[in-house]
């Protein structure tokens, strides 16, 4: 019996939260890779918040994924047949092939990683996006410098967590913003963050004045909302605002609710800039370099949620992030 690929695909597109019918659950067969390709099965696949933007039939830093294609997702793959000269089976590769089981590249976006430096899903997490993606917000939007106030919010997810370690590698002090007590404890207790705030269990704006009480320096910003306008409040002079994504926005039916506080970068002289990651690509292999020897120095460590299971678990193992249920990089192992 011929094997086939397993895939999810974008069968509506969802308003609000996404829902069980707007996925396919397909299976196919299994490709051939033909000259100059490679053919892979999945090990690993990246679940990340900003999936749930690329789902809207909207402008954006990236085109929608369309109705009936395979889902995007970023994933490490290995090697099992191979027409391509650089590339072997046994291989490990990490790119964006989609959520699906097994994969056929020409190798265009894709490079060779050592799991016997670290394992896949670190390649997807810490070394990956979410690694660059803290790196180059904080470093290069945010301008960081030795001794400042940072406050990361959703400090406890796959970016907040490197974000705010670099912070304090560079010599910072760190407030990070997270939902539950045993979240905010492991950042304070695992990761050295000076402090945690439990925005379910706390006033944020009267702890942020606790514990920033000269101003917020650099403002990591992971969820938008009621906490983007709390840090507004708090912002020292010429602080600097870092938009990196806002996951409580994300599943909304209307608008997205902007801040009512903006003033305040006037008052302060402050700036806000977004960025996406994918403007530093030429810089990745920089950033990955510094971050591994943080690791290894244990001066960064590696927070993962790792979900194991089969490609039919994706849809349900995506909204762990909008619930609020993981603790550092989420990701899917399949067999």
């Amino acid at each position: 019996m011929p094997a086939t690929n397993r895939q999810i695909r974008l069968a509506a597109r969802p308003t609000g939260e996404v829902k069980p019918e707007d996925w396919e659950h397909r299976s196919v067969p299994v490709e051939d890779p033909g000259p100059g390709r490679f053919a892979g099965r999945t090990r690993v696949i990246s679940l990340d918040p900003a999936m749930r933007g690329w789902l809207d039939d909207r402008p954006s830093y990236l085109p929608p994924v369309g109705i009936g294609e395979v889902m995007r997702a970023g994933s490490v793959v290995e090697v099992t047949a191979s027409d391509h000269p650089d590339y072997r089976p046994g291989d490990h590769v990490v790119g964006t092939f989609g959520v699906q089981e097994h994969v056929v590249s020409d190798g265009r976006g894709a490079m060779k990683v050592d799991t016997a430096l670290a394992p896949p899903s670190t390649y997807l997490g810490a070394l990956g996006m979410p690694g660059m993606t803290a790196y180059f917000g904080l470093l290069e939007v945010g301008a960081l410098k030795d001794g400042e106030t940072v406050v990361v919010s959703g400090a406890a997810g796959a970016v907040g967590t490197i974000a705010g370690q670099i912070a304090k590698a560079k010599g910072c002090r760190v407030v990070g913003i997270a939902g539950g007590p045993h979240k905010c404890a492991m950042l304070t207790g695992e990761l050295g963050f000076d402090a945690a705030i439990d925005y379910r269990a706390q006033d944020v704006r009267k702890a942020l004045r606790e514990h920033a009480p000269d101003g917020i320096d650099v403002y990591f910003d992971n969820v938008g909302g009621d906490i983007l306008d709390a840090a507004l409040a708090r912002l020292a002079m010429h602080a600097r605002v870092v938009i990196c994504g806002a996951i409580s926005q994300y599943n909304n039916a209307t608008p997205v609710k902007g801040p009512s506080n903006y003033l305040s970068l006037l008052v302060r002289r402050a700036r806000m800039e977004g960025f996406v990651v994918f403007d530093y690509a030429e810089r990745y292999g920089q950033a990955a370099q510094e971050i591994a020897g943080w690791i290894g120095e244990g001066r960064v460590k590696v927070k993962e949620h790792v979900v194991k299971g089969t490609v039919d678990d994706f849809p349900e193992t995506l909204q762990m992030l909008f619930r609020g249920e993981n603790v550092g990089k989420l990701v899917l192992e399949l067999p």
